[in-house]
């Protein structure tokens, strides 16, 4: 399945036939998206022509804006103009009428030989002028990634900023009781659709993280009872241990550069920080105490790394070179901090805080200045960020549910929503964009 999907991208031409006109420099429609509490923009996304898919095509464009806290999508029953020529302009004051500050329009043909064509016009109706007009082609069974490209390239040109539509999720499928409980890995794309599982085993999987090549993934396993961590290939399903150690290792993630791969080694008791060169598989520590050491993050650049140790009596996040130099500690606050991970923008370090009896999604600076809890509960844990640094999704497991589920949040922690998956689902990693 992953080599017919890969097939179908690459005969994804994603021609980008620019500006369908071009785009005003005087619009005024944007959004500040460093605002604290952004108010959404009101967005009118009109079905696109012709017939059920292009309309199914323009309902994930609106699902898309909406879950991103952004953007308010406006109800289709206020709609006073009825598109009938994408091409022609609107009548912009039915659009300013019923505040619909910006306005999507498109259709969807097929071509004679098969491909899909979809295309977009984003309007700024107060300014009465056209911001964006794309076209694509791509092949009928990718038309939801159609649908998450056209939200991306509005994203951008409203917010300024890359969007993360264009994305998928690797996480662990949990199903079965409690006491038996079946672990899987598995692949969705950011909004939970074309779910499918990586993995068919009984044995435990944990942790799995992209590669920034966006086509292998790094977990652990403990297949045959021996915790060892994998990569394993999106396209072809080939997987391979990254190395035999006498003791469990656990947490892995790559480098920015996919050239390597830094673990927690476990062994007499004690935990240490490792990096695996996955060219000559040389080993290097880089950590030395007898205490835990685990859940290592690189910074974007690929200088620093922020990790997690008890070495002071209790988890507390820690930040050191990327070879083990100058390893200092960053948090401060009440209870315990754990899962660090470094914002692909990397002005922020996301963590998980125990306190209370309950469990936060935070954040804070790389300094450990400007900590700032985004959401809290009986049990969340496992930040993920989006590849925009804007998003971050998680787990959480509430007081009496069978299992965990994910849920996403903004920085702005007012925009939190569950994504639905098929059964309980835990330890999310977001992909970058696709390609």
């Amino acid at each position: 399945m992953e080599m017919l999907r890969r097939n179908l991208l690459r005969l994804f031409t994603l021609m980008f036939a620019g500006a369908l006109f071009a785009a005003p420099a005087n619009a005024v429609v944007e959004i500040d998206i460093n605002k604290g509490n952004v108010e959404p923009l009101p967005i009118a996304v009109t079905d696109f022509l012709q017939g059920e898919l292009a309309q199914k095509i323009s309902d994930v464009v609106a699902a898309d804006l909406k879950r991103s806290g952004l953007f308010a999508p406006v109800d289709k029953g206020a709609f006073i103009e009825k598109i009938a020529n994408p091409d022609a302009a609107p009548r912009f004051e039915d659009w300013k009428v019923i505040n619909a500050q910006a306005l999507v329009i498109g259709r969807v043909t097929q071509e004679g030989d098969g491909r899909l064509k979809a295309e977009f016009r984003l309007w700024d109706t107060f300014a009465g002028q056209q911001m964006l007009g794309q076209q694509f082609y791509t092949q009928p069974e990718n038309w939801r990634r159609v649908a998450h490209i056209i939200a991306d390239a509005i994203y951008e040109r409203i917010t300024g900023e890359k969007g993360y539509f264009d994305t998928r999720i690797v996480y662990v499928a949990e199903s079965g009781p409690k006491n038996a409980r079946k672990r899987q890995l598995a692949i969705m794309d950011q909004d939970g659709f074309n779910a499918r599982a990586l993995t068919n085993s009984n044995d435990i999987v944990l942790t799995p993280r992209f590669s920034p090549n966006r086509q292998e993934i790094t977990y652990m396993s403990f297949e045959n009872q021996q915790p060892r961590v994998y990569l394993l290939q999106l396209e072809t399903g080939q997987r391979e241990v990254v190395g035999n150690f006498p003791g469990m290792t656990f947490a892995p993630r790559f480098s920015p550069d996919g050239q390597r791969v830094i673990m927690s080694l476990q062994q007499e008791g004690n935990a240490n920080i490792y990096t695996m060169d996955l060219r000559s598989r040389t080993t290097t520590r880089l950590t030395n105490t007898a205490a835990i050491d685990t859940s290592p993050s690189y910074s974007p650049d690929g200088a620093r790394v922020v990790f997690e140790s008890d070495r002071g009596g209790k988890q507390q996040l820690y930040v050191m070179g990327a070879d083990g130099s100058g390893q200092t500690r960053i948090s401060f606050g009440d209870g315990s901090y754990s899962t660090p991970v470094w914002s692909p923008r990397g002005d922020l370090i996301a963590f998980t805080k125990q306190s209370g009896g309950k469990f936060s999604i935070g954040v804070m600076k790389p300094d450990g200045s400007g900590e700032r809890i985004l959401t809290t509960g009986f049990h969340n844990e496992g930040p993920t960020w989006a590849p925009n640094g804007r998003v971050l999704m998680f787990f959480r497991q509430n007081a009496g549910a069978g299992g965990p589920q994910l849920y996403s949040i903004d920085l702005t922690g007012y925009n939190e929503q569950q994504i639905q998956t098929q059964g309980f689902a835990s330890d999310p990693a977001w992909s970058p964009l696709m390609e």
